[in-house]
């Protein structure tokens, strides 16, 4: 038996206090439709303009065709997943610690970092962003380890620009970290993080387990090399980058800066004379749960961060370059990379960049959600191959989500090709509503035991993220009631997110899972979307924590909330409908730049991006499909639209960490409008050309 054949198994999986505050009946309206797959939910709408629907379905095609011809053999999709020059330059700086840097990566990755930097001098986080001290430092490292010359001009504006906002002493401590690494930067004034942190019980404040699963896999690796606190060479100096540093004074001891500052300044004493046998103890367990972690893939928890210092701390720990875990991680670390051909001086020359991570499970899920949108069989041969690879990537095993939910059962599906430790709510979410799509469309029809492990997989991934979720009724991505944000005072952590509380955008991505599988009256699912409400902005918007921004997050919510049931006519959703029309461009497209995320000014506002003109064209469909602003819409897709089927989308829409680290995921700006178009089209009872 299981949730999704059971309903009254449901609150078996979860805490008392966390079936309370179910939601009203008032708050969804009698009889209202749920929203479920666009196919089975569309009704031919009336007034539509014909030219439109005729040029929608015409693109609906171009963009189907487009994304079948970038599947690749095995059933996956992935696009890049773009970020900025910080990790190229880290790799490099990686390289040179280790002793390993070859002239000619250095060269190539070099071209990278050096095209991409602004008229100012300096290098930005995101695309059309101000540019970025940190980023900018270690850029300029980075190039200085390819081979430029601190004379030339670019370097010489760089430099200037470095000097200007204040030098090294006022990047973040990451940047300061690596200098560390180097002798450019003092170690007793990097913030401590002592090994024996590991040893805490996973319910003290601070133990590894406070911090989001990507911070805690880097924090536990610093620990190790700040306990060795190596310096290298770096093969040249960097005096020319020098400033006067101003000296930091003592905040008061009744502030949380304060407090962890006296903190630091005890673990520094004990730092310099620690208890021996229980620093060697601390290592001990700190490699362990180090070497414990590796993915398959070489990598951990399948981002850069975590892989680059896990790497270093075992080399600093005694392990040789030669041993398996350390070849297995470089030789994982090559499969990040992207190398391209470019013209330089006429020449054809290789450009060299890495991804801070891959997306192969969201992006696949997304796409069959956008092919079955748009009217591709669930019997077409690349959805079932697609569906094949999904069910197959299933995690089984258990991971750090354990610590808080220790008799929960393993399920779902990570994000990456490996990071079994780490699956995540919001791509088994995403996941369990493509493969429903495949199902409902006849799937099994061909191969029932490809239907039953389907099946199966979605039980055991309905039951693990419904387990997964925090004792206010919502979810964060990777941990369940991940919220202690004492974690976000401490010294170390200048630079994003380092908790992963509930958010809006994942919460109504479970709704709408849930929703999409008959349990929109379940009182889990009612007290997620009276968290949802509760959690509405006062303009009428979500705020977007996994995509850029209020778009992203109304985007997400307001369709889930119809699927649930909630009357289009609720105060919540004809205020999210009026946000989103005020805040369509004039010629019919949306767009955010994550300059939101730091500024309210910026909320709503950004150049016209194709993702976020679908992900506010889906909630509009949901919402209010016969508006005037779907169709302006929905005709600023067509008239942006690339011949080949895409959409040219240079600015970055997806979200690391709000503000801090931004992605431009390069299949967005096909799956989302595809997904769109595909919506439209069926409501005006139409098909792809």
């Amino acid at each position: 038996m299981s949730l999704t054949s059971d309903p009254s198994l449901l609150p078996d999986l979860v805490s008392e206090l966390a079936l309370t505050g179910a939601a009203p009946a008032a708050v969804r309206a009698a009889g209202a439709p749920r929203a479920g797959g666009a196919a089975t939910r569309a009704q031919p709408a009336s007034g539509v303009d014909d030219r439109v629907a005729e040029d929608a379905a015409a693109a609906l095609g171009r963009a189907r065709d487009h994304l079948l011809s970038l599947q690749s053999a095995e059933g996956w999709w992935k696009g890049e997943l773009e970020t900025n020059v910080t990790m190229d330059a880290e790799d490099l700086m990686l390289r040179q610690f280790l002793g390993i840097l070859a002239p000619r990566l250095a060269a190539e990755t070099g071209r990278w970092i050096r095209s991409k930097q602004q008229d100012d001098g300096g290098w930005p986080t995101f695309y059309g962003g101000p540019s970025d001290l940190s980023t900018t430092f270690e850029a300029y490292i980075g190039l200085r380890l390819a081979g430029d010359a601190p004379g030339a001009a670019h370097m010489l504006r760089a430099a200037s620009f470095i000097r200007e906002h204040g030098g090294l002493a006022a990047t973040r401590v990451f940047t300061r970290i690596w200098m560390a690494l180097f002798g450019e930067w003092p170690w007793d004034e990097v913030p401590v993080l002592p090994p024996e942190l590991v040893l805490l019980p996973s319910w003290v404040p601070l133990s590894v387990y406070d911090f989001g699963c990507w911070a805690r896999q880097t924090v536990v690796a610093l620990t190790i090399v700040g306990h060795f606190r190596p310096v290298r060479s770096l093969g040249f100096t960097i005096e020319e980058l020098t400033v006067p540093a101003a000296r930091q004074g003592r905040a008061p001891l009744l502030s949380w800066t304060g407090v962890f500052q006296r903190l630091d300044a005890g673990l520094r004493r004990y730092q310099r004379h620690p208890v021996k046998t229980l620093r060697e103890l601390a290592l001990r367990r700190a490699t362990e749960w180090v070497l414990a972690r590796q993915e398959a893939d070489g990598g951990w928890g399948g981002i850069q961060p975590p892989w680059v210092y896990s790497i270093m701390a075992l080399h600093l720990m005694g392990y040789p370059m030669n041993h398996p875990v350390l070849v297995a991680a470089l030789e994982g670390l090559e499969t990040f990379t992207v190398r391209e051909p470019v013209l330089e001086n006429g020449e054809q020359v290789m450009v060299r960049r890495l991804e801070a991570c891959q997306s192969p499970v969201w992006d696949t899920a997304l796409a069959v959600v956008a092919l079955a949108d748009a009217g591709l069989d669930a019997h077409h041969p690349a959805m079932r191959q697609a569906g094949e690879w999904l069910v197959g990537e299933e995690v089984t095993i258990p991971g750090d989500w354990r610590v808080r939910r220790p008799n929960l059962e393993p399920g779902g599906w990570a994000f990456e090709f490996a990071n079994d430790i780490y699956p995540d709510v919001d791509d088994t979410a995403e996941v369990v509503l493509a493969v429903r799509r495949l199902l409902e469309g006849g799937w099994g029809d061909i191969d029932q035991d490809a239907a039953k492990r389907a099946r199966d997989a979605v039980e055991r991934a309905v039951n693990w993220s419904v387990g997964m979720r925090s004792s206010n009724g919502a979810w964060g991505a990777f941990d369940a009631d991940n919220v202690r944000e004492v974690a976000t005072k401490i010294p170390f952590c200048d630079f994003g997110e380092v908790i992963d509380p509930p958010s809006a955008d994942v919460t109504a991505h479970m709704v709408e899972m849930l929703a999409d599988l008959g349990r929109a009256d379940h009182p889990v699912t009612q007290r997620a979307v009276r968290w949802l409400l509760d959690n509405q902005e006062p303009g009428g918007s979500w705020f977007g924590r996994w995509g850029v921004n209020h778009i992203y997050g109304t985007g997400a919510v307001v369709p889930a909330l119809i699927t649930a049931g909630v009357a289009a006519d609720h105060p919540a959703i004809r205020l999210a409908v009026r946000w989103l029309v005020a805040h369509q461009h004039p010629d019919g497209g949306w767009g955010e730049d994550l300059r939101s995320y730091k500024d309210d000014a910026w909320i709503g506002r950004g150049e016209q991006t194709a993702s976020q003109t679908a992900w506010a064209l889906l909630a509009l469909l949901a919402a209010d499909p016969t508006n005037e602003a779907v169709s302006r819409g929905v005709s600023w897709l067509c008239d942006t639209q690339r011949p080949d089927g895409s959409w040219d989308e240079p600015y970055y829409t997806g979200t690391g960490f709000p503000w801090d680290f931004s992605i431009n995921y390069h299949l967005y700006r096909l799956v989302f409008p595809l997904t769109a178009l595909g919506r439209y089209v069926t409501l005006t009872g139409r098909s792809a050309a």
